[in-house]
């Protein structure tokens, strides 16, 4: 009896940690939407539906977030964008035993659907997601219509509307996703982590070039922060090569991260005792001199 109490109660437990989980994944998902708005276009209710994001959403969108996903590329993941990414270990994460289920696609034929059949789920933002297992990895994408073409199944009215989708695709090439089309395609996929990293050596010619180019953009990066004279008479140190450490890591997922390609605006107006200095400078004070703003 005690143990069937404590049974339940790590499950309650484990079931808030993931409505937690799924909450702040929703106010996140809504800061970003907002975002990607400013630059794209999104058919309309996608901002209601974020605040209906489900819990096995949340995971898949943090997931991809993990995996590299960055602002401007969430706008294409939602159009409908084909991604892969390398790690196989996310076709079994994403499978939710509650609220998953099989389904057919044409995507990636060379893997044993036997073995690795593809997987949908349906939610308020993703719609009908669907995702199956590469060679190396996993696969995602995200269907404005859900189909469940089979055997000895009469075609419904979300099987027309999804070939009337696919009609779309062969006509503009783009895929039909839930909140809009996108060019990623299957054939011109995106990529979260891919594993194309291979260390080799620089030929001495490419090794000199590359140090010069390198110690230039040093030496402007810093003569564009300080005055001249500063930068002459203080220069930074330069490592003999600076080459080397283009090969240098940082712990965890360092780089430009999830907001790297997001255009920024910065507008701020110079307060008016400065603006007047600018403008019309004149003759320099006597030493001392104290400035005062004058009365408007």
């Amino acid at each position: 009896m005690a143990s069937g109490q404590g049974r339940r109660r790590k499950r309650r437990a484990a079931g808030a940690e993931q409505e937690r989980r799924a909450q702040a994944m929703r106010t996140r998902v809504q800061l970003l939407l907002e975002l990607t708005a400013r630059n794209d276009t999104y058919r309309k209710g996608l901002l209601a539906a974020a605040s209906g994001l489900s819990a096995q959403e949340a995971v898949i969108l943090a997931d991809l977030e993990r995996n590299g996903l960055q602002v401007p590329q969430l706008h294409d993941v939602l159009c409908g964008g084909h991604v892969l990414v390398d790690d196989p270990q996310l076709y079994e994460s994403w499978r939710f035993p509650e609220v998953s289920h099989p389904r057919m696609s044409s995507h990636h034929r060379d893997i044993d659907k036997s073995l690795y059949p593809d997987i949908g789920l349906r939610g308020n933002v993703v719609r009908e997601k669907l995702h199956g297992r590469t060679a190396n990895g996993t696969w995602l994408q995200l269907e404005k219509t859900p189909a469940a073409f089979g055997k000895r199944k009469l075609p419904s009215l979300n099987d027309l509307r999804h070939l009337m989708d696919y009609v779309v695709y062969r006509i503009t090439r783009s895929n039909v996703g839930p909140w809009g089309v996108s060019r990623v395609t299957e054939r011109r996929p995106m990529y979260l982590s891919p594993a194309i990293a291979v260390p080799t050596a620089l030929t001495p010619p490419v090794s000199r070039s590359l140090a010069a180019a390198l110690r230039r953009i040093a030496a402007d990066d810093d003569t564009a922060s300080a005055s001249a004279d500063l930068a002459l008479r203080f220069p930074p140190p330069i490592p003999a090569d600076p080459s080397d450490e283009l090969g240098e890591t940082l712990p965890g997922r360092a780089g430009r991260g999830l907001f790297g390609n997001s255009q920024v605006w910065i507008s701020e107006a110079p307060l008016p005792p400065a603006a007047r200095v600018l403008s019309a400078p004149g003759e320099q004070p006597p030493l001392g001199t104290r400035w005062i703003e004058e009365d408007q």
